[in-house]
């Protein structure tokens, strides 16, 4: 049983949020810290998230969690220290039970580094609960994972993709591919570079991904003006990236993400493939608001395709609907 002092944590690759219990989801903040001369805290969250592509050589703009797993557990315990400061005032935070989402696919020791974050944190838990986030997207998106009923998510998050097959509260089929938002940016500068001899920033990259990604080709073309270096010279120097151009970079990304739904399909037991042909797959994650995006995977599929209302929020909020709901706790694990 949780205590009425409650905490919902999710750690995504881009942003961290947090669900307090009978609050709602009370922070929201890019997962980024600055560090001057590898000592001293410059920045944290969103204003460490300004400093991206900008800072002179002694400041290092970092993201802890890569591919959905904590790559640097120090910076991770600092920035999820600041948080808890500042969603609860110092101190007041301790002895709450936690709530924390974690991926599927991934270690035993990788799980357990996000439990020791949250017991080592100036939260001093008093329990710790891990649930995997397939179970907290659908959950998030009003689809119940506790009935026989099987249902299939597909969360397209900043490094990775995890898709799942779920049924009666647990996870019958998942895989976590390196796919995500942030490799199509990486994908865009590498197009811009190559088209128009142009540099341009990881953030500039996301602007153009948000502005002009689509997953079937333009009919009619748009263009983004962009500001960058030029490769030749050095110089700054803007730029009209096309939509075309930024279709060839989305398309091979979200055919690798559609090859690897039909393969989890392949695998999935009949009885609850025939569930999926009544529900549909429920997409989430920031790309999901890539344009056409349900209209492509449908035609892929042949199933019908649902778009989170909040996609980038449904972790957190499904960890709200366990905390919230005495009856949905037995979802998460509570870790010894």
């Amino acid at each position: 049983m949780m205590g009425r002092k409650t905490y919902g944590v999710d750690f995504g690759t881009n942003m961290i949020k947090i669900y307090k219990k009978g609050s709602g989801v009370v922070l929201a903040e890019k997962n980024v810290i600055a560090i001057e001369k590898k000592k001293r805290i410059l920045a944290t969250g969103d204003n460490a998230y300004e400093m991206l592509g900008k800072a002179p050589l002694d400041i290092q703009v970092t993201t802890p969690i890569q591919n959905g797993v904590i790559a640097d557990i120090s910076n991770m315990q600092v920035l999820l220290n600041h948080f808890l400061e500042k969603i609860s005032g110092k101190g007041k935070v301790k002895g709450a039970d936690f709530l924390v989402a974690v991926p599927t696919d991934i270690t035993q020791v990788e799980k357990r580094a996000f439990y020791d974050l949250v017991v080592q944190s100036i939260g001093k838990a008093k329990t710790v609960r891990v649930v995997e986030k397939p179970i907290a997207t659908a959950l998030g998106m009003d689809v119940d994972v506790t009935s026989s009923r099987g249902v299939m998510t597909v969360d397209i998050g900043g490094d990775t993709t995890e898709i799942a097959i779920m049924s009666l509260g647990g996870i019958v089929i998942s895989m976590i591919i390196p796919i995500g938002g942030n490799k199509i940016d990486t994908s865009i500068q590498s197009a811009v570079k190559r088209k128009f001899n142009l540099f341009i920033g990881e953030k500039s990259a996301e602007t153009i991904k948000m502005a002009l990604a689509s997953a079937v080709a333009p009919k009619e073309e748009e263009q983004v003006r962009v500001l960058g270096r030029d490769v030749v010279n050095g110089l700054p120097r803007e730029a009209h990236v096309d939509s075309q151009t930024i279709y060839q970079c989305v398309k091979e990304h979200i055919n690798g993400i559609i090859n690897a739904v039909k393969m989890i399909l392949e695998r999935t037991p009949p009885e609850i493939s025939s569930d999926i042909i009544e529900t549909g797959i429920f997409v989430t994650g920031g790309s999901a608001r890539i344009r056409k995006l349900a209209e492509v995977i449908s035609i892929e599929t042949g199933l019908q395709v649902n778009i989170a209302e909040e996609p980038e929020d449904s972790v957190v909020l499904g960890l709200g609907k366990i905390i919230e709901n005495r009856k949905l706790i037995s979802l998460g694990t509570i870790v010894k």
